[in-house]
């Protein structure tokens, strides 16, 4: 195998490729990317064994071939080589090693048969449909901060996406939650999803397709199956397994019946909940909220340093009460809300709350209340 390109077109693909490749790997293999040089392009593909990338750029292919080598030394390499340089990759005659080539600066990497490189077969798709890169990206940011990290409910580990009718209207959702919390968004549902099985999207996954969504309008090409998910973004194919468990009945966690209306700026309120932390321990998160005509106060009190306190000017004529929150949560949901005004429903002090944006039902989130 021998190809030239430009070091640009292969760092940015290298970057795409290598983050799928775990630093520590039991099977060495898996620890390389593989190159294919076939036609006028030199194709990279990467894999964990749950997720898979492949990219292809344009190349000037002298002898076709494949190879693979280890994925996160080629990517530094060819990081630290002079920007606009050409770079040529090509193998010794015995397929030992792969020699990169730029300038003055020669490497010789080892490599390891195309062969052994395992291949994430996807077989049948039984939906296929497009959504803008925007519109994918905005049900991720809403939701993503909401995935569980304890590994024991593995089943919240990812992003419940699914189709359903509300209001005679097909609507294409994505939830997560941690049990502490939870965040819905919601979009028009794509021609194509209708009737598609609710599946669960790693969190590994979730964040390498945030990185990929570069142009807000760029359609992306979306394929489901009961166990597979595969996105094709422009020249990259991102091909995921899906998480195999049931994600539970989210609408039970999500209030119907909270009657107490409270509004408040909601950058004001961020401010305030982001002062009155800062006191707060990492094992005391809470922040008491006393909620009275016209205004709220937050409370941290921190036994080993002090305490915070801080009043709010908001929109609230109901009973007074008092209910405490987590701030991290708290300022993670603020960090969502598009409006300036949010809109907090109330029950009482031991029942979650709902946010969201003022005038807008496309993304919900709850909380559960802290003891304070």
């Amino acid at each position: 195998m021998k190809v030239t390109l430009e070091r640009t077109e292969l760092l940015k693909s290298l970057t795409h490729v290598h983050r799928v490749v775990e630093r520590r790997n039991t099977i060495p293999i898996l620890s390389n990317v593989m190159l294919q040089a076939e036609g006028g392009n030199l194709n990279l593909k990467a894999t964990d064994l749950d997720l898979e990338v492949v990219e292809s750029i344009a190349a000037m292919v002298e002898v076709p071939g494949a190879t693979t080598v280890p994925a996160h030394m080629i990517y530094e390499i060819v990081r630290k080589l002079p920007d606009g340089s050409q770079v040529v990759l090509e193998t010794s005659g015995d397929d030992s090693t792969m020699e990169i080539r730029a300038g003055r600066s020669r490497f010789a990497l080892q490599i390891l048969p195309v062969t052994d490189f395992p291949d994430l077969t996807a077989g049948e798709f039984s939906h296929s449909f497009t959504m803008t890169a925007g519109g994918i990206r905005k049900l991720i940011d809403s939701t993503q901060f909401a995935i569980s990290t304890e590994e024991t409910r593995y089943y919240l580990n990812g992003i419940y996406m699914h189709s359903l009718e509300v209001d005679n209207e097909l609507r294409f959702r994505a939830v997560a939650t941690d049990g502490h919390r939870l965040a819905q968004a919601e979009l028009g549902a794509p021609e194509g999803s209708e009737g598609m099985p609710g599946i669960i999207v790693p969190r590994k996954t979730v964040g390498e397709i945030q990185k990929l969504l570069d142009e807000p309008e760029a359609e992306i090409k979306v394929e489901i199956s009961e166990t597979k998910i595969r996105f094709t973004i422009g020249d990259i194919i991102l091909t995921s397994k899906l998480i195999d468990g049931t994600f539970p009945d989210y609408e039970r966690v999500i209030p119907k019946g909270n009657d107490k209306e409270l509004r408040v700026d909601r950058d004001v309120f961020k401010e305030a909940v982001d002062r009155v932390s800062t006191i707060a321990s990492d094992r005391g998160r809470a922040v008491k909220i006393s909620l009275s005509e016209g205004k709220i106060v937050l409370t941290v009190t921190n036994p080993d340093s002090g305490t915070a306190t801080e009043e709010v000017a908001v929109e609230y004529d109901d009973e007074e009460f008092e209910i405490g929150f987590n701030s991290k949560y708290l300022l993670d949901v603020a960090a969502q809300l598009e409006a300036d005004t949010a809109l907090f429903t109330l029950a009482d002090s031991g029942s979650p709350t709902l946010i969201r944006d003022e005038g807008s039902d496309e993304a919900i989130y709850v909380l559960m209340p802290m003891r304070v």
